[in-house]
């Protein structure tokens, strides 16, 4: 399957849409040293695919906030491809922020994204869903995040390879946040290579399932999951 085959697939109608966002990123988040100049050729697959990979573990009408935001990612894809998402893009530098405002503009999202400038450790909303992409090491996102997080909610950090060792390295802080930690395989499609994704959670939540006989779990298409959601 080609690769317009792939995005043709997992965004549907939303195709032109999130082709709109690529482009931006191409161009203005190149010029802004957003995005790298060799990132440029590897939007798809590196950074917006990669990106929705999480949108099957959002449940119906979440309520998401993108920590760290910078050029949008993970949250204006998840936006585009879940409509029913309320997403929130916090970032605390200016320039980004203005780009951010001005690509949610652009895609005519402003119903369902806002932009705010501020930094998570300053925030005070709480929400379903805490994602991050390549923002800290998993301790330190920790710190930040789990304030924002609501009783119910979960933290999805999407992560290298490094995953395994971030998890173990912030022990204390999990246990001092009373969360846990599972290490997840996820993809958009198929065809695509699985993210790596750190889902936090209760503690006692991820007990129960673990007692259950639920460990590592390889979930696709995880966005089919999400738009029937």
């Amino acid at each position: 399957m080609s690769s317009s085959e792939v995005v043709e697939t997992v965004f549907g109608s939303s195709a032109a849409v999130i082709g709109q966002y690529v482009d931006i990123l191409g161009t203005d988040g190149v010029a802004r040293g957003l995005i790298g100049p060799r990132e440029a050729d590897r939007l798809w697959d590196r950074h917006v695919l990669n990106s929705v990979s999480i949108s099957g573990l959002a449940r119906k009408d979440a309520e998401v906030v993108d920590v760290g935001s910078g050029a949008g990612l993970p949250g204006i894809p998840l936006a585009v491809l879940r409509p029913d998402l309320q997403v929130t893009l916090l970032e605390p530098l200016l320039r980004r922020v203005t780009f951010l405002s001005e690509a949610v503009a652009a895609l005519g999202l402003e119903d369902r994204v806002r932009v705010l400038r501020g930094r998570a450790e300053e925030h005070s909303e709480r929400y379903d869903v805490v994602a991050s992409r390549a923002v800290a090491p998993l301790g330190r996102l920790v710190q930040w995040c789990a304030p924002l997080r609501r009783a119910d909610g979960v933290i999805l950090a999407l992560k290298g390879r490094s995953a395994a060792d971030e998890i173990a390295d912030a022990s204390q802080m999990l246990a001092a946040t009373d969360l846990a930690a599972e290490l997840l395989s996820v993809s958009a499609h198929p065809a695509l290579e699985p993210a790596t994704v750190v889902r936090l959670g209760p503690a006692t939540d991820f007990s129960r399932r673990a007692r259950s006989g639920v460990g590592e779990v390889r979930l696709e298409p995880a966005t089919q999951l999400g738009q029937s959601a």
